[in-house]
């Protein structure tokens, strides 16, 4: 990475971390006038050279990540505001004033564009209105603006100078505003020459996509808005009308009309009394151009046209809002004023209006729905208070639309949503401008209820929760504008709805959205029972987390006898047979931990209301109400003396068929099923005359032939539980014998069942269990599944943890070595199909059975007669080993695991027997020191804290094969960072290391040689193995980690048989991989004196290698090392054959000549 990108990163993160901070003052202002200012002074007119272009960039960077930082909070800087943006802007005026007097100056086009792109970062970070404030409005601006835009050669009319047009139209549109006739501008015979000019800028812009549009239009507004420009007015939207019924530009008929929504909102009440009938012709052309209303901003500020139109053709007074907060405006005042306020004739076009604005409320895009909502109320402000009524009469219309004739509102069609929605909207900002009379507080507030709860599945989810949002909206904008007498009424009811909905929604922002509304109620009302501390329980962060809200906030809810029922109430009707499975899991716990809050008298009361749900053809409600009945039965059982309550949930099994649960495509019910039989089954429901739910074991069974690997569990579960009851010995037999002809799956849940099993309570053949689970492991007649094998794994060490406390006479010291020594076997699995690296599922399952059998046994170790017997020390130190090796291998997962593993048997105390030091981990001491001193680990995944304290465990002699061979394998790996730190660290643990040495637990280089050689001579015909080792000694010979090895006699004969291994029957090499590397290995041992010679000898099988590849590869490394290392040779002239020859040519008289010469030419070199 270069300098510019190391900074850059730097630079964002800290702004990440900043990010999150929440600032009291304006911190960075010392620093971004700095930066400002070195921005400032470049000159403009000079490109920059060198690096100073890259400098620049960074420099505009750093002044946006400031502006970006400050974005939450922009206030902080409106009392620097003048000061930091009014040299900006004059440098800007400056340059302006000079190219119009200079247009023929050369300007250099990536400064000012990042002038320009300043000033709209302070217009994007503070908004137009308050930064045009600042902008110079001098009246000789103007003619500088202009002249400026109309030069041929003028910087705006580049394509990526979108910054600079908008901050001149900004300019302009300000100094537009100048108090004086613009006719004073013209020359002499040419009369509004100046207001074309401006005109005719402004519409050229109109029709671009960027913000130049916006900046355009606003200059347009505010042209047409002038006094002695309201003439062109009457034309400009006649041009508009012809705009829209033609099938113009979306990006066009976004500015034309931005221009009239201004105009509109700007203008005089007299000017757009004046224009009203054209523009509402311009609506209603636009509404028959489906082309253009096809676009959801089209169809926003056609909506927004149409209500500021009629906004400003009725009196400008507002009627009184009759908020708690400003009642005392109401007194002094009279009927007779009131009445006086309200006495006018309403505008015929109003109901016209209000009726498209009606159509608004329901469209498919919700910022059309919101443009109308707000345009409905601020009408009704200015309306008579009967008519306003008639308005809210028609919004509450809107509920109703889709309500007839369904049974819930769960039943409702999904178009409603955007209908309640738009109804939800226009009510909030009818609320908010107390719009909404007392006697009409009822019926909202029945619609609210329902609304509150709007979710309507929709195929795999849902659709509602901006429903849900904007009913929490209302509700809060009625807090503000009703009295507290007028809420009186309804508030014990709005309690408990919001409070619901703030425990209880699926999504996040409405939780929130509920627990602010029910915030200003408790602050503005205080009619909320106990609303302090239940809002102390519910607030912005406590319903912010899903699981939080569901199992803290409920429950400390429900202590409150007033909203306790109404959330029971909801989870069953609501939560429990919510679509998703989720929030039906998580409803049933929040029910459980509501009901343990008084378990005797809700207990039998909610396991009625819940089995209820078991007899509803929805999948979904019966897999609610077991998942309900399930929790509750578990409560039941953490208590004594509830057997027939758990009975009572058992039998409610029954009620669901066993074909439902037994159906390929409910799977969740056949878990949930299976579940309840684990939570709730008694003594008497295992025997067959005295059970409830004949086929209960029907389901078990089901569940574990299963495909699901949750079903498989849910079963093994309950199965374990019918285990603690009665002997399973029998059931333990048949599934044993099932075993061979077994499917894949049936094998995967005999694996699990076969750990889980309560073997204290009852023998169930512990024997021929562990037998079983021994046989699955077996690398050639046991099972081909791997998730098998690794179920089989994970149940040894909880077999062995479940007997241990007699776990002489549950099982001999020969089944636990068995058991131990297939774990050790395990270690060595590295299956892998289309899925990957499946074997890490086993040797991970492995490392913790491992650490859990050295764990268990260690405890138990005093009640065992020859402890040696079931962990002899050398089994240990193998565990130990293998846990090690995993540590430093390639997986970043398997690597955490193993280290957790090993961390636990460090802290582990030893055996309780003599001879106990036997089994102390070799170099304990020194182990604690790199990996339990630090303070704050970052654990063993992260491969830059771990390889460089790794590598230094080889020094211990009894762990460094193991070790060796698992940093080979992350040495080869191809993630990027695993490799570089093990590699990096590998070559520093080297090059520390002497060339040799006797002393015991200390590491040298020539063993390091040797060991690595060792580990290829294994099975040097498998790629497999060969492959990462030479890898890994490539790597340290690019290095120069042995470069004195040769001195040694026995690290020579090792660097020989290293040179024989890369060099042996090089032609009848397929593998592409072995043959580069045993090549650059071969090339890297030219470096060394002694072996030069041979090496020389055997460059001629590379470089006249029969792949064309090979030799150009071997070729261009071999100039890299001959260039850049000092090899004690003149290589001059076989540099520039190697340069100059087409080593990947098919002409191979002319390759072997140039590889001859090579040859010839290094041989003399060395001979010389």
């Amino acid at each position: 990475m270069d300098a510019e990108g190391v900074e850059t990163a730097n630079v964002v993160r800290s702004d990440d971390v900043d990010e999150r901070k929440v600032y009291a003052t304006f911190e960075d202002h010392e620093q971004f006038l700095a930066l400002r200012d070195e921005l400032l002074v470049l000159d403009l007119y000079t490109d920059p050279v060198g690096d100073g272009e890259r400098l620049e960039t960074l420099l505009h960077r750093k002044i946006t990540l400031i502006f970006d930082k400050y974005q939450e909070q922009p206030y902080l800087l409106d009392q620097y505001l003048e000061q930091l943006f009014a040299p900006v802007v004059e440098t800007l005026k400056a340059h302006a004033k000079y190219f119009a007097a200079n247009s023929s100056v050369h300007v250099s086009e990536w400064r000012i564009y990042r002038l320009a792109s300043l000033v709209y970062h302070f217009v994007k970070f503070r908004g137009y209105k308050t930064i045009t404030r600042f902008f110079p409005h001098e009246i000789a601006d103007l003619s500088v603006v202009l002249d400026y835009v109309s030069a041929p050669n003028s910087p705006v009319h580049a394509i990526h100078q979108w910054p600079l047009r908008y901050s001149v139209l900004l300019w302009l549109s300000l100094v537009c505003m100048i108090p004086f006739d613009l006719e004073q501008f013209d020359e002499v015979g040419r009369s509004g020459e100046t207001a074309s000019r401006i005109e005719d800028l402004a519409k050229s812009f109109l029709g671009r996509a960027g913000v130049d549009r916006d900046g355009a239009a606003l200059l347009l507004s505010r042209l047409y808005t002038r006094k002695d420009m309201m003439f062109k007015l009457p034309a400009y939207l006649a041009y508009v009308a012809s705009t829209v019924e033609g099938v113009p530009e979306p990006c066009l008929g976004m500015g034309v009309l931005r221009v009239a929504c201004e105009v509109t909102k700007l203008g005089v009440a007299e000017q757009v009394h004046a224009q009203k009938d054209a523009l509402l012709h311009i609506t209603n052309v636009l509404q028959g151009n489906k082309v253009l209303m096809g676009n959801t901003v089209i169809r926003k500020l056609r909506t927004k046209l149409i209500s500021r139109v009629v906004i400003r053709l009725l009196p400008a007074k507002t009627r009184r809002l009759r908020a708690k907060g400003r009642a005392l405006a109401s007194i002094g005042s009279s009927d007779d004023e009131g009445n006086n306020e309200e006495d006018f004739d309403v505008p015929e076009e109003v109901e016209g209006v209000l009726e498209e604005l009606f159509k608004s409320l329901r469209d498919k895009d919700t910022i059309v729905r919101y443009s109308a909502a707000k345009g409905i109320a601020r009408i009704c402000e200015r309306l008579p208070a009967d008519f306003a009524e008639q308005v809210l009469d028609q919004v509450f219309q809107l509920f109703s639309i889709h309500s007839i004739a369904v049974a819930s509102i769960y039943d409702m069609p999904s178009i409603a949503e955007s209908t309640w929605h738009g109804a939800c909207l226009a009510c909030a900002e009818m609320a908010r401008r107390g719009l909404v009379p007392d006697e009409r507080l009822t019926e909202l507030i029945v619609w609210l209820h329902k609304a509150v709860y709007f979710d309507i599945r929709k195929g795999a989810h849902s659709i509602g929760s901006n429903v849900r949002d904007a009913a929490s909206y209302v509700l809060w904008s009625l807090s503000r504008a009703q009295s507290a007498e007028a809420l009186r009424p309804h508030a014990l009811e709005l309690a408990r709805h919001l409070v619901t909905v703030a425990v209880f929604d699926r999504e996040i922002h409405i939780r929130r959205a509920a627990s602010a509304a029910f915030q200003e109620y408790v602050g503005r009302t205080s009619l909320f029972p106990h609303g302090i501390d239940v809002l102390r329980k519910t607030d912005f962060y406590a319903v912010g987390i899903r699981k939080n809200a569901f199992l803290t906030a409920a429950p400390e809810v429900a202590e409150h006898e007033e909203y306790r029922a109404f959330l029971i109430d909801h989870l069953l009707s609501v939560t429990l047979r919510h679509w998703d499975p989720a929030m039906r899991q998580i409803g049933a716990q929040s029910l459980r931990a509501i009901c343990e809050l008084d378990l005797p008298r809700l207990g039998p009361e909610m396991i009625s209301r819940a089995a209820k749900l078991l007899g509803m053809p929805d999948s979904s409600d019966i897999h609610g109400g077991l998942l309900a009945l399930t929790e509750l039965a578990t409560a039941f059982g953490i208590s004594q003396g509830y057997e027939p309550e758990r009975r009572q949930v058992f039998a409610s099994l029954s009620t669901v068929p066993l074909r439902t649960i037994q159906s390929q495509r409910q799977d969740l019910i056949a878990e949930a099923a299976c579940r309840l039989i684990s939570t709730s089954i008694t003594f008497p429901e295992t025997q067959h005359a005295q059970s409830t739910v004949p086929h209960w074991r029907n389901v078990v069974d089901s569940g574990l032939k299963s495909r699901s690997v949750a079903v498989q569990e849910a079963a093994a579960a309950a199965l374990a539980a019918v285990s603690r009851l009665v002997d399973c010995s029998a059931v333990v037999n048949r599934l044993i014998s099932d075993f061979e002809a077994g499917s894949p799956e049936m094998q995967q849940s005999l694996a699990r069942v076969l750990g889980v099993l309560d073997y204290k309570a009852h023998p169930h053949g512990i024997e021929a269990a562990v037998r079983c689970l021994l046989r699955m492991v077996d690398r050639e007649s046991g099972s081909k599944n791997v998730e098998a094998r690794r179920n089989a794994f994970e149940s040894m060490p909880q077999i062995l943890t479940n007997v241990s406390r007699d776990l002489f006479n549950k099982v001999s010291a020969e089944i636990v070595c068995r058991m131990t020594d297939a774990l050790l076997d395990g270690l060595t699995d590295y299956t892998s199909d289309e899925r990957g690296d499946v074997g890490s599922w086993v040797r991970i399952a492995c490392v913790k059975g491992l650490a859990s059998f050295i764990q268990t046994l260690f405890t138990y170790a005093p009640h065992l007669p020859v402890f040696s017997d079931y962990l002899s020390p050398e089994r240990y130190h193998s565990a130990v080993s293998g846990i090690l090796k995993q540590g430093v291998e390639r997986l970043d997962n398997v690597r955490q695991q193993a280290g957790d593993s090993f961390i636990a048997l460090l802290l582990l105390p030893l055996p309780a027997v003599d001879d106990s030091y036997r089994w102390k981990i070799h170099g304990q001491e020194r182990m604690r020191e790199l990996f339990l001193s630090d303070k704050e680990s970052l654990g063993w995944s992260v491969g830059t804290w771990l390889f460089p304290r790794a590598v230094q465990l080889m020094d211990i002699e009894r762990y460094r094969k193991e070790l060796l061979a698992g940093i080979i394998l992350s040495t080869s790996t191809k993630t990027d960072s695993t490799q570089r730190p093990v590699a990096s660290a590998l070559v520093e643990y080297a090059l520390r290391l002497p060339i040799s040495t006797d002393v015991p637990d200390h590491y040298d280089q020539r063993g390091l040689c040797r060991d690595l050689l060792a580990q290829a001579e294994k099975n040097v015909g498998s790629n497999n193995v060969v492959i990462p080792v030479l890898q890994t000694v490539n790597i340290l010979l690019e290095a120069d980690a042995f470069e004195h090895l040769p001195q040694d006699p026995d690290g020579l004969r090792t660097l020989c048989s290293l040179l024989s291994l890369v060099t042996r029957n090089v032609p009848r090499l397929k593998n592409p991989q072995r043959i580069s590397v045993s090549m650059r290995c071969l090339i890297n041992l030219l470096a060394m004196a002694e072996l030069r010679g041979q090496c020389i000898g055997q460059l001629i099988h590379y470089l006249n290698h029969q792949y064309p590849r090979v030799r150009a590869d071997t070729a261009e490394y071999l100039f890299l090392v001959l260039s850049s290392k000092d090899i004690g040779m003149e290589t001059d002239s076989v540099e520039e054959i190697l340069l100059e020859t087409e080593w990947s040519s098919k002409e191979k008289a002319m390759v072997e000549n140039a590889a001859k010469r090579c040859i010839d030419l290094l041989a003399q070199s060395h001979v010389l």
